[in-house]
């Protein structure tokens, strides 16, 4: 592990040395604060099986276990000790993620990283950082978002522990945060985010939908269906919201009047998922996103996990659903040219019988809790 941990930090130290000091507190502050959560990580094997242990965290990690070794036979997923250790870390997320759009566009800032390429946010350790960068782009004249990110990967090169942080949420949300992450250590392409997210949301989906056929109550059934409605329909909500705001955007008009529009499409926003809410009985879970102040940093914050995933779906669906031809396939994919991987990607979408999106973050890939709302997990985080 050792090695491991030298091959990783060094090369990001001296990167950062080389590119300035801002740099090099920023990649400081990964590594101490990735190293904090490897120290902090306990094999599963050894916390269930100590006589002195919490009952309730060992059937936790009872369920995770059978979690993980489901995500390797049946889904075809690295078998190795990623997701084979447990961490406490004493606070509700693992990282916090600051994204930034200018005041009339959807299009997210991007940062240029080792490791991943160019992302649409950047992520720290402690939330107080993430809100110092937050307010120094505010001044700017950024629009900001500023989420808590309950997992992320290292894409194979750390034994990623369970964290506190996405196990509080349940099985059903492990089941997604191991099957999600796991898919990033079969296919990654540095600096092609909606690729990355999206074909790891669609594998997710299938794990899923594996994983529910064979073992979740009749109950868990029927609530992760109402939870699939309610998240169908606020991704219509903000779909059609994105292309409203792109248009207004695109027009020619002055900047006095482009702030009056704006303010009253997100009137109109925040009318229309009242409405939702109304539909669903009351439910809140996406107040954190459109309860207050939505702006384009929360459009931006929401684009990343779902754009490209019909196609991918239609992909998964002409290998029969047969996952390791499916990974091959993908990896062909990633192996090609942007552009020409974007065309593919435009021909799986039209066979989809959706269109794409423009490419200014206005498709959205949420999940049910407020609090895990398209922050559940960011490849190769900290950014």
């Amino acid at each position: 592990m050792m090695n491991r941990l030298r091959d990783w930090y060094l090369p990001l130290l001296l990167a950062a040395m080389l590119t300035g000091c801002s740099h090099l507190g920023y990649y400081a502050q990964a590594v101490s604060g990735h190293l904090e959560i490897m120290r902090a990580a306990t094999p599963i094997s050894d916390l269930i099986g100590n006589p002195a242990g919490d009952p309730r965290l060992q059937q936790q990690l009872a369920e995770v276990r059978a979690i993980r070794d489901f995500a390797s036979r049946e889904l075809g997923l690295p078998d190795n000790n990623s997701y084979r250790a447990y961490a406490d870390l004493g606070r509700p997320y693992v990282v916090w993620n600051v994204f930034a759009a200018p005041e009339f566009s959807l299009h997210a800032r991007r940062w240029c990283l080792l490791v991943v390429g160019c992302v649409s946010y950047r992520g720290y350790y402690d939330r107080r950082d993430a809100e110092q960068l937050a307010a120094e782009l505010r001044q700017q004249g950024y629009e900001i978002f500023v989420g808590g990110v309950p997992a992320y990967s290292t894409l194979g090169y750390f034994d990623d522990p369970v964290l506190n942080t996405f196990l509080r949420f349940g099985p059903l949300e492990v089941a997604r945060t191991v099957f999600h992450e796991l898919a990033h250590q079969v296919v990654f392409v540095q600096g092609d985010t909606r690729f990355n997210e999206s074909f790891a949301t669609a594998v997710e989906n299938e794990g899923l939908r594996r994983w529910l056929a064979r073992h979740a109550t009749p109950e868990q059934r029927a609530a992760f269906a109402v939870q699939r409605a309610r998240k169908a329909a606020f991704m219509a909500l903000l779909r059609d919201y994105g292309k409203r705001f792109e248009a207004l955007y695109e027009s020619p008009h002055s900047i006095s009047e482009l702030r009056v529009a704006k303010a009253g499409l997100l009137a109109t926003l925040r009318r229309d998922y009242t409405g939702l809410k109304v539909v669903w009985g009351g439910y809140s879970g996406y107040d954190a996103f459109l309860g207050d102040d939505p702006n384009n940093a929360t459009f931006a914050s929401l684009s990343l996990y779902s754009e490209l995933v019909p196609a991918f779906e239609v992909l998964l669906a002409r290998q029969n659903h047969d996952l390791p031809q499916f990974y091959r396939q993908v990896s062909s994919l990633a192996a090609l040219g942007d552009e020409v991987r974007q065309d593919r990607l435009n021909e799986l979408l039209a066979a989809s019988g959706q269109a794409r999106q423009d490419p200014g973050d206005v498709a959205v890939g949420a999940t049910e809790d407020s609090s895990r709302l398209a922050y559940r997990e960011c490849s190769g985080c900290p950014q």
